[in-house]
């Protein structure tokens, strides 16, 4: 087979589409693909020779995919490469327009897709150019201020495409990490950016001898990273991602054993589940959790290997959440939840498929050591068990649940599906709660084919086929409607896999059957039973829903939306069934069905619908049994009904009529070839219904007209059984039971194909003849005028034609083709001609016959559209077997092993898309006219007429691409103002045209420039037209979506359609290939030098229909007659014209100016970003030398380490003209903290870049009209004064495009406007207003920021006038403003060497907390200082110690705001003092220094054992106090200290810490109560954050002798807020600890000693405790435990004599009722643990607890409670869980559970 086609082809294909092997018609096929093929490449060669991107590049590249979707990637190996290649090329043209890029990448991302066609000997591509590509539009500079508008797609479509380029040369890996390791910075943004890069870039499928070259030269730096964050920062995400890849493409070559602990405790995690009492979660664990798809595969690729430690851990994680998954438990967590339940079995099952079935390919398999054994199978299965049996009742629905059990399914049927059946049997037999059944169900259609094909492991899995299916029937129910659907889905399920064959007598006739076998032959017997119990359920369903019973007089009659549903799953169910029966039970269904159709009259909405579909169902399966039966029955009846002649004028037809005419209509969709039989009986019927009077009486006509012409006229394949021929009975060689839940084969599927023969088509022709031609005659006559026809006939006449011609649609020829034979071509043209003519008949003379005009756009959308079958049937059809498929596919033997009924469907499909696709759509003169038509229809008078109309335009826009030119103009017809014949309607709808559908084409958008030039102006002007009246809210509206659309789906047109020699190289080697060779040859070298002229040419029109736009949009604003909203609308579009690479005219730009002062706000604001804009393009570059950082005098002198002299130091700073000119800045942050790049580029030399200071004269057109306005006081005035005023109170915040606006004016113009702003600045400043501030704060912002290349002198200038001005600012200060400040420091020290603003440092430097101006002042300076240091990260260590010194003495503030703020800047100043892996530790203060010092200040505090108490009052009393007191101050700014960190920080300094936990122990309360004081919350608040934190593990001993020591001090406080602790700890850092065997030893004799503390409530909170420890697994229900406590509540308690008359109690010894009442709670706790189930020890320990139930308080209370507990817990499986108890052990419980009849 092969072998012969490869001759045929001339090449081995490299994967072609394996269905079209099967088509009918699949000899003509290579042909016609190599013909395709060689167009592809010559023309696409050509193109790109000719250097014509549009439309020649773009049209082929569509080509090529549209042949790709047609017959998969059917070309030789050598033609892939130069696909690839040349398409590479195409993406990454620097200058291409995105749209174009984007559908370039998609191509070539569908080309790399299958990663094992191509390996990497066949392929290697450049990563710069990708890396050029990403970097200039994800981080694009310009896109902010509106010089280049991406799609919101874009992103994806990159990042894919880089997903599918990794075929990067061995050398690439160290290049990527030369150029992205120095912006490895975590205190900044771009450490998000390289680690993303990483991600995307870093190729991880080398082979293993170059594992050298690739990831062994960066994994144990980010691991270690990965390792030493604990925080969690946004760039971990990347990093896990980037480990998983790696993990999965590598398995066995990495040893990931020393991290699968960490690894595994991150990934707990990040599930944010809660745990204990605490509320308090740190945002951002939410917001940067890992991402589970990623989490999922490398879990998948640690499995296996000698280790097993995987495995261990992955058992203990499920363990620990399996209590998580129960239905009772819901959160937000739980979504996160099902994820990984639904995605790791799937993970595993594609790792065994790739390990076992998969063809090798040139990626490196899997090392023997470390492919998954059995074991480790069974295992991992066992392991999720659990979890997912208990998924399936979820509250977010079993869907997750089935797809695992599913997967797991594939596995181990024999672990899986034996407790599901446990599941579903009772949930059958339950009538109280349907939602189990519809649970369980769907989880059993998941695993039918595992549970039916049984195999080795799971032998007895087909007995359970009949029993299930007996008892599913009763789900049947016309009451329920989710039950009944779910029915009708297992029924269909269950069955496809099996063929219905009483084979019982196999049993006696052979003697070859195994155990299993036998019993399967026997219960076969049943099918029968089975199926006509399922008639008689459905009939009862049908009797159910007759419209009479389920609405009386309803005013619809049609189906309701459920009905239909439950229509769909009847037919296709019945229709299932019997396609698997065998003859004699089809027979005996055949006369059930057929006695109930024809002894019962249905209406013919609802019932009659699902009986006629039965009978479908029935004739479709074996159409001569059938046939014979129902149609000359139906004829008959007709017949006999309508002999006379008044029944065919009645307006209402005989009941019987209608049904039988309905019943008639459906059976004939067969077969053609069995209708051929009764042509006689057909034509009689057809000639007397189709002009019944009534009308539904003629619908049915014509859908019996449209079944015969369809069934005779098409190709689609008779049968889909699930055994190809048919079902057969049994004989000595063959046993329907071995075909059980067997796939189909794809290289025998056998398809019985229907081709139309040549009597069929004449019988066709025949029939149009008979029927089509004299209704042709009628609608001319009528447009003629020469007959009257009423509007009935009209419309009646117009059915016929249309089911006509979707009846026969595909055997006419397509539109204007040439005449096959005299008669076709006849119809076609009749048909159009009289469309024509039709549509302005009835159009001008009865425009109100709106059901006509519905038909007519009806026929004209199938003229269009119609090839056999519909685009939108086809989709949905694609959709629906998308779904089939996934839900019933074999993902572990994979190579399509589908049922046979599915694959005949992908075959269907794949016919069905050749002919909507194949034809491809040629767009002719024809097609103009009926879209002419459609837009006369869609501008109509009616509103309905309207819309349909406009849908059927839009599709056509969308297929035929071309229209688009055609149509736009005569829309803008309709809105031009100077027409006067425009109605209102046909204005509107002109704007819905414009407006296009939600998915289609939007005609006011397109991207290029000829229309938009048309289009924008157009709309503009429309508002002066008559039509428009701003009074019609719909009309308003109308403009406002237009407008929205525009904004939201512009994309910047590219000006430059240049294509680089690089391509044409690659083309040119294309057009050399072979095989097939490329049809138009290469162009010559005249036709090349042409090509280049038209695309020189081309790019200089672009430029001149830009500018003429912007013209044309500048004179509608001058315009004195245009409305304002037209107006702004014209602003808006004019904005959207910026671009970053050509200028804006000059007239615009003065229009923008003048605008900044426009009365409109939003005119205003769009100016502003305007300008801006404006300004950088006006930038002049400023020149940049590449220097090696080691060559810099700086570094050879210094001594220090290599980065020391970028760092701030007050003795150093450039304080002179010389010293600034030698100083070498370095403005960015990143630079020189993890290492120097290989280059660095830095500014030229002051005299090598532009003169500064430019006269008027230097300057171009636009510079000047700037310069002008900004040097005119009343502009500047007027513009100030509108900056300034208020825009709503409370919300004026700093604006980053004012801030833009400034930068760019000082940048560009150096300081020639500040004389004329400084008067402002200072009058300002004053001003305490929020908007005046405001205001100032951006202006001072933008001028730090654009002094960026001012001289000296300038600079020292700008401070003199800036520092002052500051200073007043800082003093005037309110709440309103200090956010406005922050901001503003901030922004102006980013990206900036702090020398360059040394100034600004030393100011902010000067008086910080003096306690002028009170707190408030305080707090708002710190917080402006934070602003500016924060951005300077480490760079500045000396002005933090200087800060630091400042700030220790006065750390014993009083103010509330004063203490947060310090805490937030102490937050910062310790930021960066992290050591992370491969750096040099940072210059900045100590944390570990800093707490010494603060410890010693605290000592009053440690050393008491009294009580602390917040008893100071909030002033500052004069006098020190006593040092009780100010530790006590000093306290609460360390408690607001250690809050921030906890989230901000990259990792908790945890030896510190502990330090100061004794003192939080004892200060936090036991009681979440808001009425306590705020040092006692914020101890409480610390603890829980820091108990959340993360540990290495070389910390937990550190912390556990900590929480020891704690435990046994006197407050009783202290030690119970240690258990809560340490419950959030150990789950928090589960799998840390559990590597550690000391540890949880630790932990459990630490619970245990607290369990037996004097203290009642840490008692009990020792229980809570250990209950949890049990529940995740930490701890273990072992025999010395239960000893223990046995021995412990076993405790005797002596009474004592009474002493004196006094007391009457009797006296207990407290320690021993201490310890009786431990062991009493560790028996409780063993209870508690197990919510859900009942292990073996449980009831043993239960009759224990309940012998103490008359104990002394407080056991009783424990044991009362225990009791109630277990009893809520387990009442719901109580059936279950009572298994497991003895009966003794059953009646002490019954008595003790309180109520006897509580289980009755």
């Amino acid at each position: 087979m092969k072998k012969e086609g490869t001759e045929l082809l001339g090449f081995v294909p490299q994967k072609e589409i394996v269905y079209n092997e099967l088509l009918p018609y699949k000899d003509k096929l290579d042909e016609e693909s190599n013909e395709i093929l060689a167009e592809i490449k010559g023309n696409l060669g050509r193109a790109v020779q000719l250097r014509e991107i549009w439309p020649g590049v773009l049209f082929w590249t569509r080509k090529l995919s549209t042949y790709m979707r047609l017959y998969g990637r059917k070309f030789s190996k050598e033609d892939h490469v130069l696909f690839v290649k040349l398409l590479y090329e195409l993406v990454t043209i620097p200058k291409l327009e995105i749209s174009m890029m984007q559908s370039f990448a998609r191509l070539l991302i569908t080309l790399l897709k299958k990663k094992e066609l191509l390996s990497r000997e066949d392929l290697e591509l450049p990563w710069r150019p990708l890396y050029e590509l990403l970097d200039r539009i994800l981080y694009s500079k310009t896109e902010h201020l509106g010089l280049n508008w991406f799609p919101s797609s874009v992103e994806a479509v990159l990042k894919a495409l880089i997903k599918n380029c990794r075929y990067f040369p061995e050398s690439a890996t160290q290049e990527m990490l030369d150029e992205w390791r120095p912006l490895m910075c975590p205190f900044n943004l771009t450490m998000q950016k390289a680690m993303g890069y990483f991600e995307l870039f870093l190729p991880t499928t080398l082979p293993p001898e170059l594992h050298d070259k690739g990831f062994k030269l960066w994994f144990d730096e980010l691991i270690s990273l990965w390792v030493s964050v604990q925080n969690l920062p946004s760039w971990e995400v990347s990093l896990v991602s980037l480990f998983a890849r790696l993990a999965n493409d590598n398995i066995g070559y990495i040893d990931w054993d020393p991290y699968i602990p960490k690894i595994f405790t991150r990934i707990l995690r990040s599930l944010n589940l809660p745990v204990g009492s605490s509320e308090m979660l740190v945002s951002r664990y939410l917001t940067n959790a890992y991402d589970i798809s990623h989490v999922v595969i490398w879990i998948s690729a640690l499995l296996g290997g000698p280790s097993k430690q995987t495995q261990t851990q992955l058992s203990g994680l499920f363990n620990s959440i399996t209590s998580f998954f129960h239905p009772s438990n819901h959160g937000r967590w739980l979504m996160k939840l099902m994820k990984l339940l639904q995605r790791l079995p799937a993970s595993v099952v594609k790792r065994l498929h790739r390990e076992r079935y998969r063809t090798p390919t040139w990626l490196t398999p899997v090392p023997e050591s470390h492919l998954l054994s059995e074991q480790d199978i069974t295992d991992f299965v066992e392991s999720m068990k659990q979890p997912v049996l208990l998924a399936m009742f979820s509250k977010t629905g079993s869907l997750d649940a089935a797809q695992a059990l599913q997967n797991l399914a594939l596995l181990r049927p024999e672990l899986v599906i034996p407790p599901l059946l446990e599941k579903t049997y009772p949930a059958m037999e339950t009538l109280t709660e349907p939602h189990q059944l519809t649970a369980t169900l769907s989880c059993m259609i998941s695993v039918a084919q595992s549970l039916l094909a049984g195999g080795q492991r799971f032998p007895e899995g087909p007995t359970h086929m009949l029993p299930l299916l007996m008892r599913a029937l009763p789900g049947v129910d016309p009451n329920d409607f989710s039950k009944c659907m779910i029915t009708f889905q297992f029924l269909a399920t269950f069955v496809t896999f099996v063929p219905l064959v009483d084979c019982s007598a196999a049993v006696q006739t052979r003697n070859d059957l195994t155990q299993v076998e036998k019993q399967l032959c026997s219960a076969s017997a049943e099918f029968e039973y089975f199926v006509l119990q399922f008639i008689d359920r459905c009939f009862a369903l049908i009797e159910m829903s007759t419209l009479e019973q389920t609405r009386e007089e309803m005013e619809t009659e049609k189906m309701t939306n459920l009905e239909s549903l439950v229509e769909l799953g009847l037919s296709s169910t019945f229709c299932t069934i019997l396609i698997q029966c065998s003859m004699e039970i089809f027979q005996v269904a055949l006369e059930k069905v057929f006695n109930f159709a024809t002894t019962n009259i249905f209406e013919t909405h609802v019932a009659g619908r699902m009986v006629a579909d039965m009978c479908r169902a029935a004739t479709k399966c074996h159409p001569a049994e059938a046939l014979k039966l129902f149609l000359p029955h139906c004829c008959n009846v007709i017949l006999q009904i309508s002999d006379n002649e008044e029944v065919l004028n009645e307006e209402e037809l005989d009941k019987e009529l209608m049904w039988n005419l309905q019943l008639f209509s459906e059976v004939t969709r067969v077969g053609g070839d069995q209708l051929l039989v009764y042509r006689s009986q057909l034509v009689q019927i057809l000639q007397l219904t189709l002009h019944l009077k009534c009308k539904q009486g003629y619908n049915l006509a014509c859908k019996l007209l449209y079944h015969i012409l369809r069934s005779m006229s098409i190709i689609y394949p008779r049968e889909y059984c699930s055994v190809p021929g048919g079902v057969q009975q049994h004989s000595d060689t063959y046993l329907p039971i071995k075909d059980w839940g067997q796939p189909g084969d794809l290289f025998n599927l056998d398809i019985q194909w229907h081709v139309p023969s040549t009597e069929e088509k004449e019988f066709v022709f025949y029939l149009l003849d008979l029927l089509l031609k004299p209704e042709l005659q009628r609608l001319q006559e009528y447009t003629q005028g020469e007959q009257d026809i009423s509007r009935d006939e009209v419309l009646q006449s117009l059915s016929i034609v249309q089911n006509c011609l979707l009846g026969a649609g595909s055997l006419l020829p397509p539109l204007q083709g040439e005449p096959l034979q005299k008669q076709q071509k006849s119809f076609i043209l009749t048909f159009l001609t009289l469309m024509f003519i039709c549509t302005d008949h009835i159009l001008e003379h009865s425009e109100d016959d709106i059901k006509s005009l519905f038909s007519i756009i009806k026929i004209i959308n199938d003229l269009l559209h119609f090839k056999g079958s519909h685009k939108h049937e086809f989709d949905s059809r694609w959709r629906s077997f998308s779904l089939v498929k996934n839900s019933m596919e074999n993902k572990l033997h994979g190579s399509k092993q589908h049922i046979r009924a599915l694959l005949i469907d992908r075959v269907v499909l794949q016919h069905e898309l050749r002919n909507l696709t194949k034809e491809g759509c040629c767009y002719r003169s024809v097609h103009q006219d009926l879209i002419n038509d459609l837009l006369r229809l869609s501008t109509s008078h009616y509103s309905q007429v309207r819309s349909k109309a406009q849908n059927v335009l839009f599709t056509a826009l969308g297929t035929y691409s071309l229209c688009c030119r055609d149509v736009y103009p005569a829309v803008l017809e309709y809105l031009d103002p100077d027409r006067t014949d425009v109605t209102q309607q046909q204005f509107k709808g002109a704007l819905y045209c414009l407006l296009g559908n939600r998915s289609g084409i939007c005609l006011a958008n397109l991207q290029y420039w000829d229309c938009i030039t048309l289009t924008w102006p157009a709309i503009i002007r429309s508002g002066m037209s008559p039509c428009m009246s701003l009074e019609k809210p719909s009309v308003v509206r109308l403009f406002d979506d237009l407008a929205d659309k525009i904004h939201r789906q512009y994309e910047t047109i590219g000006v430059d359609f240049s294509i680089p020699e690089s391509c044409v190289d690659v083309a040119l080697k294309m057009m050399k290939s072979s095989n097939p060779e490329p049809t138009p040859c290469a162009a010559s070298e005249q036709e090349e030098l042409e090509g280049r002229k038209r695309q020189e040419q081309k790019n200089k029109d672009s430029v001149q229909k830009y500018e003429k736009l912007v013209a044309d949009l500048l004179d509608c604003l001058h315009d004195r007659n245009l409305p304002w909203k037209f107006k702004q609308i014209a602003v808006g579009f004019l904005s959207l014209m910026l671009r970053d690479d050509h200028p804006l005219p000059s007239s615009a730009v003065f229009f923008f100016i003048e605008s900044l002062n426009h009365d409109s706000l939003l005119v205003r604001n769009v100016a502003i970003s305007a300008v801006s804009g404006i300004l950088k393009q006006l930038k002049r570059p400023h020149k940049k030398v590449a220097v090696n950082p080691y060559d810099l005098p700086e570094l050879k002198t210094s001594l220090q380490p290599d980065n020391q002299w970028l760092q701030y130091d007050s003795s150093r700073l450039p304080r002179s003209q010389q010293d600034w000119d030698e100083c070498c800045f370095i403005e960015k942050t990143h630079w020189g903290y993890s290492t120097w790049p290989r280059t660095l580029m830095l500014y030229a030399p002051p005299d090598e870049q532009p003169k500064q200071g430019k006269t008027r004269q230097e300057m171009n057109e636009s510079e000047q009209i700037i310069y002008d306005h900004f040097s005119d006081q009343q502009f500047i005035d007027q513009f100030i004064h509108y900056l300034s005023l208020e825009d709503r109170k409370g919300r004026d915040l700093f604006s980053p495009r004012r801030f833009c606006l400034f930068k760019g004016l000082f940048r560009n113009f150096d300081d020639a406007f500040l004389p004329l702003l400084k008067p402002h600045m200072e009058r300002l400043v004053a001003d305490s207003h929020e908007s005046t501030q405001c205001c100032v704060a951006e202006i001072i912002s933008g001028l730090i920021r654009g002094s960026k290349h001012w001289s000296y002198s300038k600079v020292e200038k700008l401070w003199a006038l800036l520092c002052p001005l500051l200073r007043k600012a800082l003093s005037n200060i309110t709440i309103e403003t200090y956010a406005d400040w922050g901001t503003c420091i901030a922004t102006a020290c980013e990206s900036r060497d702090p020398r360059k603003l040394h100034w600004l440092f030393e100011m902010l430097m000067e008086s910080l907390v003096t306690g002028e101006g009170g707190s408030f002042m305080d707090a708002c300076r710190l917080y402006v200082l934070q602003g500016g240091l924060a951005q300077q990260e480490w760079r500045v260590p000396e002005l933090l110690h200087r800060l630091l010194q400042y700030l220790e003495p006065k750390l014993t503030q009083v103010y509330k705001n004063v203490r947060e703020r310090m805490g937030s800047v102490l937050t910062y100043i310790f930021m960066i003092d992290v050591n992370l892996p491969h750096t040099q530790p940072t210059m900045s203060p100590r944390i570990a220094e800093f707490t010494e010092r603060v410890l010693a200040r605290l000592k009053p505090l440690t050393e008491g054992e009294e009580e602390i108490q917040n008893h100071v009052l909030e002033e500052n009393t004069v006098g020190d106090q006593d040092e009780r007191t100010q530790a006590i101050k000093l306290l609460k700014t360390v408690l607001k200290w250690l809050m921030t960190s906890a989230g901000r920080s990259f990792s908790s300094a945890v030896p510190e810490q502990l330090r100061l936990l004794p003192l939080l122990f004892k200060i936090a309360p036991v009681e979440n109560d808001d009425s306590y004081d705020e040092m006692k919350r914020d101890a409480k608040t610390c603890l829980s954050l820091m108990s959340q934190g993360l540990l290495y593990s070389e910390q937990i001993p550190q912390v556990l002798s900590a929480l020891e020591e704690i435990s046994r001090i006197s407050s009783w406080h202290a030690r119970y807020n240690v258990l809560t602790y340490l419950q959030v700890m150990v789950f928090y850092n589960l799998f840390t600890f559990l590597s550690d065997a000391k540890a949880v030893s630790d932990v459990r004799a630490l619970v245990l000693r607290l369990l037996e503390d004097e203290q009642l409530e840490v008692r009990e909170m020792a229980a809570t405790t250990l209950s949890g420890f049990l529940q995740c697994n930490f701890l273990s229900i072992d025999e010395p435990l239960q000893a223990h406590f046995e021995a412990l509540s076993k405790t005797r308690l002596a009474k004592r004599k009474r002493r004196e008359l006094g007391s009457v109690v009797d006296m207990i010894s407290s320690a021993d009722l201490v310890r009786r009442h431990a062991g009493v709670l560790g028996l409780s706790a063993c209870i508690l643990s197990s919510p859900y189930d009942v292990p073996t020890w449980m009831p043993q320990i239960l009759i224990d607890l309940s012998a103490h139930l008359n104990d002394t308080q407080p056991i009783e209370m424990t044991v009362k409670k225990t009791l109630s507990d277990f009893r809520r817990t387990h009442h719901d499986n109580w059936q279950e869980h009572k298994q497991k108890f003895t009966d003794d052990q059953l009646l002490v419980l019954t008595d003790l559970l309180v109520s006897p009849c509580y289980y009755a």
